[in-house]
């Protein structure tokens, strides 16, 4: 595979290469800032963004705090089989 095709699979195969998996037994102890990590690295790769503009800074945010908000929702709704 060359050129833009190489390129385009690449960036799909590693695209949330940095985002770890958050839940137990996994990662045993999850904090709060591993959670807002996961969300930002999330929100970059959506938007394109590493660090947006002043005028897209506020929905940047709004959007990096919802969905900390539903791994937060989904990691305490999981139920992982030998975990009580």
């Amino acid at each position: 595979m060359t050129g833009r095709a190489w390129t385009m699979t690449r960036t799909l195969e590693g695209m949330c290469r940095s985002i770890k998996t958050l839940r137990p037994p996994v990662t045993p102890e999850v904090t709060d800032e591993d959670i807002r990590a996961a969300a930002l690295q999330y929100v970059r790769k959506v938007s394109g963004f590493r660090s947006p503009a002043a005028r897209n800074q506020e929905v940047f945010d709004r959007a990096v705090a919802e969905v900390a908000e539903a791994t937060s929702r989904l990691l305490a709704g999981l139920h992982v089989r030998g975990q009580s």
